[in-house]
């Protein structure tokens, strides 16, 4: 988000997911994107010792440009996430953390701060750099989530750095006919607008539950790469049989105009469909540092080095 754009609305109280009350749009496909291949995540971890699946990974990023990183972290003990994320540095690129359970508090460099709870989504554009902290606020039970990275266009790297925190009902939610239930992250799905949108890259990042017998259809852009993430239960993308923690990568099939998901499992199916327009620009990552050429990466080293990467 640009810094300017001024703070979401803040609700306190137990989270309710909202009642839609708008009609949604008809979709109709012509043809569905196919499963080009599918990725099972890599078991890591990461900050102090945060155990987690590394489902996008970097050999992946010219493929899914301008998608970074897809993280995907969930544990009910607590020994797996307690040591969360303390202080560390981006800069090139925008982190968004969605929860699905447990707390974490984000504290940055811009004097940001913000709680992390489930149904809750976090944009930070790092821009020229930002040093944050994301801390559980629980001492037992379940933490789960994602971390998407987004690449920025060369010519916004070192833009402010910019934060937004979105809070559970604050993200728009649709109940179609038959009972599937869609969470509006980014993006825009049957006439409704995400909670963020961003111009450059057009990020698509829906949550998308499917009860058992029932599909969904979600238009994508020809230009747009795009994947499907299964986190519950089994799908069929456009024919192909996705498994629980599994990405599907989805081809950029000549003339398919989005993606149809069907419930291929006797229990309700949940999946992310994230879509974006890539940048085509060269990608050099090191650490939490993401830029066009090494001599930048060497820059935001001495940056970070010398205090005044965030500043």
């Amino acid at each position: 988000m640009a810094s300017n754009q001024p703070p979401l609305n803040r609700r306190p109280g137990t989270y309710i997911e909202p009642m839609n009350t708008s009609t949604p749009t008809l979709v109709s496909l012509t043809q569905s994107r196919t499963v080009e291949r599918q990725v099972r995540g890599q078991p890591t971890s990461d900050g102090d010792g945060v155990k987690l699946t590394r489902v996008l990974t970097q050999p992946l990023q010219r493929r899914l440009d301008p998608f970074l990183m897809l993280d995907a972290f969930g544990s009910d003990a607590a020994s797996d996430y307690i040591g969360g994320f303390p202080t560390h540095p981006h800069r090139g690129f925008e982190t968004v953390t969605y929860m699905l359970a447990g707390r974490m508090r984000h504290q940055d460099s811009v004097g940001n701060v913000g709680l992390l709870e489930p149904g809750s989504l976090q944009w930070m554009t790092a821009g020229r750099g930002i040093l944050h902290s994301e801390m559980p606020e629980q001492e037992e039970g379940r933490m789960a989530g994602f971390q998407l990275w987004v690449n920025l266009a060369a010519k916004d790297k070192l833009t402010a750095p910019g934060y937004q925190d979105v809070p559970p009902a604050d993200v728009p939610f649709l109940t179609l006919d038959d009972g599937v239930t869609v969470r509006v992250l980014a993006g825009e799905t049957r006439g409704t607008k995400g909670a963020v949108t961003r111009p450059v890259t057009e990020p698509l990042y829906l949550d998308v539950t499917l009860p058992p017998g029932t599909s969904f259809e979600q238009p994508i852009p020809a230009t747009h790469n795009a994947f499907v993430y299964v986190f519950g239960g089994a799908a069929d993308v456009a024919g192909t049989r996705v498994e629980t923690d599994r990405m599907a990568i989805l081809a950029n099939t000549a003339g398919a105009d989005g993606v149809r998901i069907d419930a291929a499992s006797d229990e309700p199916v949940r999946v992310l469909i994230v879509a974006g327009k890539p940048l085509n620009e060269p990608i050099v990552q090191y650490g939490p540092f993401v830029m066009n050429t090494e001599a930048e990466i060497h820059q935001a080293f001495r940056d970070f080095q010398s205090g005044a990467l965030a500043t």
